[in-house]
């Protein structure tokens, strides 16, 4: 034997023997872990000796590592393979007559059947033991091992994650999503089976999202809390809502899908973080009403130190209007049941919209509308700007403006004289609070263009929102917290009157 091959094998050392009580082996010649794998360990020998025998260019180094990976997912795969066999007993005899489940009671088949199961490392084959409904109602068989294995319609918890990550991720459609796992994961799925694999998996992480975006928040302020600056910690929310197609039997509808952010910045006035919320079109829009009130109550109720500021930053849409004046305006502390004072901010970038266009229509687009505006940009920013800024606008009228422009400057000269109450930038600005909704406007491109609007996509609104799911949790940073608490809550099933086999290396000991 190469000595290649003898450092490959003094690293497989472990004794996996078989022992009546765990193992699971349907083969009689698997009785050690390294029987299995020896086949795959040789071929990796061989790949060494082989690379060590030859002349070194980047293209040998190229196939030699390209070699050595696909050789290793296959001794990993034999590995998962052999191990998941191992959990439950061979000899069916030995496994409990029923077990509980879900407040039900099955009863054990006498026979094991095979189930292909897919992992990270390529397809294995899973031998386990069926139980049916004991009263015979004719519900579907459960498969113990395959419950305590958290297998997602035959794939495992790692890579039914891997590929809802991929799913959620930007520009990734399904095709390109399917190369990739056949590509990294020797996974040869359909499109049917990865929209089962990700609804399943955006579902349950929907269900834990609320909860991981609360705990971050938290500690988010936390850190605002202990941070040094002149501001009190501030929690910014925003919404807003962007044109999505949702296909429909007839066609295509245009409607408006909607985000929401939450924000904590420092006292230094710095973002630490946001999470998000997204929600495919309703008529107004209440499920994210529902959930963005939802979150901030559970953050207020659960957060023991000083009340931060709190402001909602936003332009001045009629959704997003409504939510302030019939939610937040009259939003009480959850703890105490005292008011709570929220700080209203009209985006500055949407009112210096308005401002270029007074100016163009006072002088045209050219340098003079340039100057002015710039220079009513700069007014609003100081105290008692927008007043200032509405006395220049009106003198310019009665000097510049044509009949024919009126309509239009009237249209532009109420949007800021009617929200002149939320246009306190300077205020705003002394306090720590953002002028503008940056983050809530960025939210729109990074949630849904870069994702659901990519050029010849169509969606069904059931399926736009599984991705949205994922996307929000990837972009808020909580996606492993979620995923975690998704499977710490997987319900096995209940076995009474039977001792779980003792581990292999026990049963040796012994």
């Amino acid at each position: 034997m190469s000595y290649s091959m003898h450092l490959l094998l003094a690293a497989a050392t472990l004794n996996f023997t078989k022992s009546d009580a765990g193992s699971g082996s349907t083969s009689a010649a698997e009785t050690h872990w390294t029987a299995v794998v020896e086949p795959a360990l040789q071929r990796l020998g061989q790949l060494v000796e082989a690379f060590l025998q030859q002349r070194v260019t980047p293209a040998e180094m190229l196939r030699f590592e390209q070699d050595l990976h696909r050789e290793g997912q296959e001794l990993l795969r034999v590995t998962m393979q052999f191990a998941c066999n191992r959990l439950e007993a061979s000899a069916v005899e030995a496994l409990p007559k029923h077990v509980r489940f879900a407040a039900s009671c099955y009863t054990r088949l006498n026979q094991k059947t095979p189930q292909n199961v897919w992992t990270r490392f390529g397809p294995i084959r899973l031998w386990r033991v069926g139980y049916r409904p004991t009263d015979k109602s004719g519900d579907a068989t459960i498969f113990p091992l395959a419950l305590s294995l958290g297998l997602v319609h035959g794939a495992t918890p790692a890579l039914a994650e891997r590929a809802a990550h991929l799913l959620g991720g930007s520009g990734m459609t399904q095709l390109q999503t399917l190369a990739r796992l056949r590509q990294d994961h020797g996974v040869r799925w359909g499109v049917k089976k990865l929209r089962q694999v990700t609804q399943a998996v955006s579902q349950a992480l929907a269900d834990e999202r609320h909860e991981t975006q609360v705990e971050q928040l938290l500690q988010w302020l936390q850190e605002a809390a202990a941070s040094k600056g002149k501001h009190k910690p501030v929690v910014s929310v925003g919404r807003d809502g962007i044109t999505l197609g949702i296909r429909i039997r007839c066609g295509r509808l245009f409607e408006v899908a909607t985000t929401g952010t939450v924000s904590v910045l420092d006292r230094r006035g710095r973002r630490l973080g946001t999470v998000y919320l997204a929600y495919t079109p309703e008529s107004g829009q209440p499920t994210m009403s529902r959930e963005l009130t939802r979150l901030l109550r559970d953050l207020l109720s659960r957060w023991d130190g000083p009340l931060p500021r709190l402001c909602y930053v936003t332009d001045a849409g009629d959704n997003e209007t409504a939510y302030y004046e019939k939610v937040l305006r009259r939003m009480k502390h959850p703890g105490t049941g005292q008011p709570l004072d929220w700080i209203r901010v009209v985006d500055y970038y949407h009112a210096s919209i308005r401002i270029w266009t007074l100016a163009e229509l006072f002088f045209g687009k050219g340098p003079r509308a340039a100057a002015w505006a710039r220079k009513m940009q700069k007014w609003l920013k100081k105290p008692g700007g927008v007043n200032r800024v509405l006395h220049s606008a009106a003198a310019l009228r009665d000097r510049y403006l044509p009949v024919k422009k009126q309509a239009a400057f009237r249209k532009a000269y109420r949007y800021l004289r009617e929200r002149m109450a939320f246009m306190r930038y300077s205020d705003y600005k002394s306090v720590g609070v953002p002028l503008g909704s940056g983050v809530t406007e960025a939210a729109c491109k990074t949630v849904y263009t870069q994702r659901l609007k990519l050029s010849g996509m169509a969606w069904e609104s059931t399926g736009a929102q599984t991705v949205l799911n994922l996307r929000v949790l990837q972009l808020s940073g909580v996606w492993d917290g979620a995923y975690a608490r998704v499977l710490a809550t997987c319900t096995e099933p209940q076995v009474r009157g039977h001792k779980r086999p003792a581990p292999p290396h026990a049963t040796n000991a012994a």
